[in-house]
Order: C-alpha cells, then sequence, then structure tokens
C-alpha cells in the first residue's frame, strides 16, 4: 500500500491520534480493484490509466495489454528452450547442422575435449558466416565418409589425451599432408578463401586452434615439414 500511495494510485488517508491510516470504504474500493488489475498482470504504470478509464476504452486497452503478455510468454517459452539446450550441454550458439556434426564426431569417437574445440571454432564461424554454415556442414559431414578423415579425428583424439607420444604425432602429420594433397588434386584447397575469404578472420582461428591445446603448435611444425603452411586455410609451401 505504502508503494501505491507512492506511485500515486491510491490517496494517502488522514491518520488517527495514534498515528494510523484510516481508510474509508472507497479506499478499500480504490485498492481492490488496483491489487486485482496488477494480479492480473497490468503493469503498474497503466493502472491508473485503467481506473479512470470508460468501458470502450477499458476494453481496448485489456486486449493490448493482453497482446504484451502474450508476447512476453512466448519469449520466455523461447528462453526455456535455449536453457533446456544449454543444460543438454550442447550451445544456442551454433546452429543445428553443427550440433548434427558434433553428434557425428562422437560417433566415430571423437572425445568430448575434440568436440569442445571444435564447437569453439563452428561458434566464430557461425558468428562471421552464418549463411555459409548449411553448406560448410554439408561438406564436413560428406568428409567423415572418408575413411582417412575419420582416422585422422581417431588420431587426434588420442593426442588430446596423450601428446607426448612423438611417433603418434608424426603419423598424424603424415596423414594430414595425405589428406592435403588430395584435396589440393580435386581443387578443393583452391576453393578455400571462397569459404574464409577474411585474412584476419583466418588469423583469429589460427589463434584460437593455438590457444586450445599446446599440441596444435608442434603439429603445425611437422605439417610444415612435409610443405604445409596454415592451419584454418592450407596451402603448399614454396620449395
Amino acid at each position: 500500500m505504502r508503494h501505491y500511495h507512492q506511485v500515486g494510485l491510491l490517496a494517502e488517508p488522514e491518520r488517527d491520534a495514534s498515528g494510523y491510516r484510516v481508510y474509508d470504504a472507497a479506499a478499500v474500493v480504490g485498492l481492490v480493484r488496483i491489487r486485482t488489475l496488477a494480479e492480473a498482470g497490468v503493469p503498474l504504470a497503466r493502472v491508473r490509466e485503467l481506473l479512470d478509464a470508460d468501458t470502450a476504452t477499458f476494453v481496448a486497452a485489456t486486449a493490448e495489454i493482453d497482446r504484451e503478455l502474450r508476447t512476453r510468454i512466448r519469449t520466455l517459452q523461447e528462453h526455456r528452450r535455449r536453457i533446456a539446450r544449454l543444460g543438454s550441454g550442447d550451445t544456442v550458439a551454433v546452429p543445428a547442422e553443427v550440433l548434427d556434426y558434433l553428434n557425428r564426431l562422437r560417433a566415430i569417437g571423437a572425445p568430448e575435449a575434440l568436440i569442445d574445440a571444435e564447437r569453439g571454432a563452428w561458434i566464430l564461424m557461425a558468428a562471421r558466416w552464418p549463411e555459409a554454415m548449411p553448406a560448410l556442414m554439408a561438406d564436413k559431414v560428406g568428409q567423415l565418409a572418408n575413411p582417412k578423415v575419420v582416422r585422422l579425428y581417431r588420431l587426434i583424439g588420442r593426442i588430446v589425451q596423450d601428446w607426448t607420444d612423438e611417433q603418434l604425432l608424426r603419423e598424424t602429420a603424415d596423414l594430414m599432408s595425405e589428406l592435403f594433397t588430395q584435396a589440393a588434386a580435386s581443387g578443393e584447397l583452391a576453393r578455400q578463401e571462397e569459404v574464409t575469404p577474411d585474412p584476419a578472420f583466418v588469423g583469429l582461428l589460427d589463434a584460437f586452434a593455438d590457444a586450445a591445446h599446446p599440441v596444435v603448435a608442434r603439429l603445425r611444425e611437422l605439417v610444415a615439414e612435409r610443405g604445409w603452411a596454415g592451419w584454418t586455410v592450407v596451402e603448399k609451401r614454396c620449395p
């Protein structure tokens, strides 16, 4: 009631000799009307408008408030849906195509540490080129049909768990070099700039990969020894 007095919805009555406010019947009726409107979801800022409104204005105003409430409900429902997705361990920062791809990586045995790193990279890609994500993900899913690509992910999964095995690192670099050679022959490497035409952003993705795991720097060295430069965008080094 003090708040209603402060915002001007209910006139503050006189006090009796003991200092208590004395409310008459009209004030009680006004209080009931205010509480009824407030509990129905009417913002207090609009209660005064409805208290003083005629029937037509009251009906129009409540219809408008109902539309506002339905909009808020839809917004809250969307928040709940996103919270549920967060609770499932995925993120709302990547589109459905990426989540599908990450699940496919799980299915071939990729460890969660590797999937987390992949997710982070695709968050950046989706933020920069959202319109390209369906085609990119279709291409990545298609690559998983290649047994050598699956083997590469499994090797990297082993590296994530033990990155001190130099023989394992060299085996992985050999396979990466082989896949790069095949991609160059098919023209896939030549199309890289169409997918990632922003050199500054490519540098950001490379830096993200370097920070994701200390083994990335060693793999880059080994791949460079085999004649390839880059990480996000790969090119043949000049002899």
